[in-house]
Parts: structure tokens; sequence; C-alpha cells
């Protein structure tokens, strides 16, 4: 049994732990395990602003968390709560597109659809809140989901993390639609 729900603050520490699982365990033949690491320990992680704007969603599996991720109606592109700086402010969906944030699948349920069900329901309640375009900064796990969604690569990034570590991420962008 398969079941999409908004995450509660209740649920930050079993994210926390399956982010960490995933990031590092998802990360293999994408990024050394240094860059896996230091991604992992300096930008992944709960936003708690979508918690709380309940666009972040866990989805259960026969009763077990088995993945997170959301979308954003606010300007961050990436990154927990350790990552920001200063507001958060709200987007202008006429005008902006929203974001796609967070999205992790405990190992154990890697590729058996999970994410590709998490961002129908993402992007089913984005368009809801009048967006028409949805971005994201993929991990390079995260690209092949994200292409086969019908995202598009507009821009290649790399984040400078400490340790003089450098990871590679991906700003992608697709329109969405009522179907």
């Amino acid at each position: 049994m398969i079941s999409v729900r908004h995450a509660t603050p209740a649920d930050i520490p079993a994210m926390e732990a399956l982010i960490a699982r995933s990031g590092i365990e998802l990360s293999d033949g994408f990024y050394t395990s240094e860059q896996a690491q230091a991604v992992t320990r300096h930008v992944f992680g709960v936003d708690t602003q979508l918690v709380a704007d309940q666009t972040y969603f866990v989805i259960e599996k026969d009763g077990k968390l088995a993945a997170c991720g959301g979308w954003s109606k606010r300007s961050t592109l990436f990154g927990a709560d350790r990552t920001k700086q200063g507001a958060d402010p709200l987007l202008d969906p006429a005008h902006e597109p929203a974001r796609i944030r967070a999205f992790f699948v405990d190992p154990s349920a890697a590729r058996q659809g999970l994410g590709r069900l998490l961002l129908q329901h993402c992007s089913v309640a984005a368009l809801a809140g009048g967006f028409h375009t949805l971005e994201l900064a993929a991990t390079m796990p995260g690209v092949p989901l994200y292409t086969a969604c019908g995202f598009e690569m507009v821009e290649r990034m790399e984040l400078d993390l400490p340790g003089d570590v450098k990871v590679p991420l991906a700003k992608m962008r697709k329109r969405i639609k009522a179907e």
C-alpha cells in the first residue's frame, strides 16, 4: 500500500535520516564518495518552510517512510534550512516558476516509481496554486528521473563546498498544464 500525505514537523527526524541515506547511497556512480558526503552534509536536508507551507510531502509504503519531496511557491531553489540566508519571498505564479524541492527516496525503495508519483503529485498542486512552469536544481542522480518526466536542462551549475569539493548540478525546467 502506497500513500502520499503532507509532511508534518513530527516527520522531520525520519525525513532527515532518509535524506542522509538517500544522499549517500543513491549518489554512487554519479558522484565520488567525497562529493556525496559533502553535498549530503552541507546542502541536503529538510527546508522547514516547505513543511509549514504544506507543500512538502511524504510517501509511505506499507506504513513506512519511503520518500519525501515537495514543491515551493518561494524563491529558494534548493537546500535545507542551514543553507538559507535571509527571507524567502513568495514567487509570482504569473511570471515565475514554482520550485521542485528536495526529492529523496529511501535506497530500499529506489526505482519503484515513487519519485515519479511524487513529481506528479507536486505538479498537480503547483498547477492548482496558479503556476505553469516548474524549475529545479537536480543532482546528477536525479537528472534521469527529471528528464524522463519532461524536464529540460537550462543550465549546468556547480556547488563549491567546504574542503574544496565541487558538486555538479543541473538547473532544469518544465511547463505544466491541466491534463
